[in-house]
C-alpha cells in the first residue's frame, strides 16, 4: 500500500510564499504518471490547483497561474509545490494526489493553508 505524507502547511501572510511537500512511502513518486494538487475551501469543492505528468507536461488553475511551481524531488521522494504571493483566497486544505494507474491512485492526507490579509 502506498502513503503520501503531506508537510509544509500553515499560516502564512498574505504576500508570502509557502512550499508544500508530498513525501511518497512504498512508491516511487518518479514513475508516477501524474503527480498533482488539490485544494477545497471551507463550503467549496475540490479543485485542482496543478498537475505535472512524467513527460513534464504541467496544467494549472487559472487562480494560481504565474504564481506556483510543481515539481517532483526523485532523491526525496516528493512532490512539492511552490506557490507565491498568497492570498487570502488560497485559504484551504491542499491535497497531494500521484497516480501511477487506474487503480493504483492515492491522496495524501491534507495539510491545511491559511493566508491572513
Amino acid at each position: 500500500q502506498v502513503q503520501l505524507v503531506e508537510s509544509g502547511g500553515g499560516l502564512v501572510q498574505a504576500g508570502g510564499s509557502l512550499t508544500l511537500s508530498c513525501a511518497a512511502v512504498g512508491a516511487r513518486i518518479a514513475s508516477a504518471a501524474v503527480v498533482a494538487w488539490y485544494r477545497q475551501a471551507p463550503g467549496k469543492q475540490r479543485e485542482l490547483v496543478a498537475s505535472l505528468t512524467r513527460g513534464g507536461e504541467m496544467n494549472s488553475a487559472d487562480s494560481v497561474n504565474g504564481r506556483l511551481a510543481i515539481s517532483r524531488d526523485a532523491a526525496q521522494n516528493a512532490m512539492l509545490l511552490q506557490i507565491d504571493s498568497l492570498k487570502p483566497e488560497d485559504t484551504a486544505v491542499y491535497y497531494c494526489n500521484a497516480k501511477w494507474s487506474a487503480e493504483f491512485d492515492f491522496w495524501g492526507q491534507g495539510t491545511q493553508v491559511t493566508v491572513s490579509s
